[in-house]
């Protein structure tokens, strides 16, 4: 594979992820700016709370499938689909997209926190640990209406899956599973503070509410 043939896919991945679905929708729908209300974020989880489920639905399939659709670039290599080059070709071009989820280009590099991305590119790369995750954050959200909580336990859940249950052989699917609960727990600390005070908002994904000061994940 050309190195010019690399470095075109990884700016068309960072370009993919850098697609601001939640500020576009709301600015052209709504006339709103859905990082000046809210948690401040442009993900789906604060689209849903300041303009409702018919923005943050359309916001949430989109981030996914940025990752999804990132994550399928390296068919355009040589490489043999499922062969380690492929993978870590893979998760080298999802995490180019999950950066321009949170540094988006589009949007003056203020964007979301990656976790729909994230589910998009995990679905790709190995999909049976990505529904085991899904699961545990849907489980997790029914009991405690926290998606903070919810998306820190599936993050930690997926390095567990693909380690534990799968015994991955990939050292890179590995080590990126182990990141991934790093990154979110990273992403989510001021999160993990509130919810340690007992001061996190709860959510049930589908207020409408223009001006919510509930916080995003």
């Amino acid at each position: 594979m050309s190195q010019s043939l690399q470095i075109t896919i990884l700016v068309i991945a960072y370009m993919i992820g850098s697609i601001p679905s939640a500020v576009w929708i709301g600015k052209l729908f709504y006339n709103i700016d859905v990082r000046e209300y809210g948690s401040g974020n442009a993900g789906a989880t604060n689209t849903f709370r300041v303009l409702g489920k018919k923005a943050g639905i359309p916001v949430l399939i989109i981030d996914i499938l940025k990752g999804f659709a990132a994550v399928q670039l390296p068919y355009l290599s040589e490489f043999v689909p499922g062969s380690v080059q492929f993978v870590n070709l893979q998760l080298v071009l999802g995490v180019a997209s999950l950066f321009g989820h949170i540094f988006p280009v589009f949007a003056s590099f203020k964007g979301g926190k990656g976790i729909a991305t994230l589910l998009g590119i995990i679905l790709a790369v190995h999909p049976f640990a990505a529904f085991v995750s899904i699961a545990v954050f849907l489980l997790v959200f029914l009991i405690s209406h926290y998606v903070s909580l919810s998306s820190i336990t599936a993050a930690i859940t997926f390095p567990i899956v693909v380690i534990v249950v799968f015994k991955t052989q990939i050292p890179s699917l590995v080590i990126f599973s182990m990141v991934i609960a790093v990154l979110v727990l990273i992403t989510h600390q001021k999160n993990i503070e509130r919810l340690l005070r007992k001061e996190e908002s709860k959510s049930r994904l589908v207020k409408k509410s223009k001006h919510a000061q509930s916080h995003d994940n």
